[in-house]
């Protein structure tokens, strides 16, 4: 479909999402603003995001939620918004017992790194594990059995929350990224309905075709009033200043939550390091004689 063709009735917008992410917020409002126009969520995991993305049509999606960066050049981002890095540790371990850590503080501890960890390290953190898990599901796993640590984005640690398990927030960390992400050649004008979704734009300032006009009995018409292609495409690339209204909220400190959060709030926060916070309490505890 291109930027100037108008759906079929029977079309469906494929919107594919990796783990953590909870597009919750943004399906409510694509639902208010396009309800003849289906919205299908497409889980994925980190790995197979951009292969999802460049495959499009019934196999794969029109645009998703990713983690930066991007894989290739052919691949539109913007990004969204910067998680809070955390250290996932048994309950009754000494990390629990602050509010906050750096990688120094973990040197001496295992510290697991699974074969689909969405972190950039330049140099892992802690002692190497014998072997890497093949799994953050895994890797949570062996924390809860006390073979070592993990570090993750927040929102991971959430959705693989245990009642034994908890976390921290270590400041020094690499952060992920999320972004929204669609092939650049494929900016149609759903997509750019979507980017103003979550942009936070009202339905009058979304870029591309104008929404279809509404009938007497209230319904949505299929047939929308011809526009111009959205001036939007190509651009981003994972270098747009974060501007989405998802996000913005502070990093929890202290225990862990339960489930996966709302929209895109797990452990969100606007792109760049966050200080600390005054009097938060850092650093491993002595241990007690």
């Amino acid at each position: 479909m291109t930027g100037s063709e108008v759906p079929p009735p029977s079309f469906s917008f494929r919107l594919a999402y990796v783990p953590g992410v909870t597009p919750t917020k943004w399906t409510r409002i694509w639902n208010e603003r396009l309800p003849e126009i289906p919205l299908t969520l497409v889980p994925v995991s980190a790995a197979e995001a951009f292969g999802v993305l460049r495959d499009g049509g019934e196999s794969g999606a029109d645009a998703g939620f990713v983690r930066l960066p991007v894989d290739g050049p052919d691949l539109s981002a913007i990004p969204l918004y910067t998680e809070t890095t955390v250290v996932v540790v048994p309950k009754d371990h000494l990390v629990a017992a602050v509010d906050e850590v750096t990688l120094d503080d973990l040197a001496d501890e295992v510290v697991l790194n699974p074969l689909d960890s969405t972190l950039a390290w330049e140099t892992l953190p802690g002692q190497p594990a014998k072997e890497r898990p093949a799994t953050t599901v895994d890797a949570v796993e062996l924390v809860a059995a006390g073979v070592g640590l993990l570090v993750v984005p927040q929102s991971l640690a959430r959705l693989h929350h245990r009642r034994d398990l908890t976390y921290r927030p270590v400041l020094d960390a690499p952060e992920s990224r999320v972004a929204l992400s669609w092939p650049q050649e494929e900016t149609t004008d759903l997509v750019e309905h979507l980017i103003g979704i979550v942009r936070g734009r009202t339905v009058n300032s979304t870029r591309g075709r104008p929404l279809p006009a509404r009938n007497a009995q209230g319904r949505q018409g299929t047939q929308g009033t011809q526009g111009t292609q959205g001036t939007d495409k190509g651009k981003g690339k994972g270098k747009r200043p974060d501007k989405a209204a998802e996000g913005r909220r502070k990093p929890a400190r202290g225990g862990s939550g339960s489930g996966s959060g709302s929209a895109s709030g797990s452990g969100a926060k606007p792109t760049g390091k966050s200080g600390s916070t005054g009097g938060a309490r850092r650093g491993k505890p002595r241990r007690r004689p």
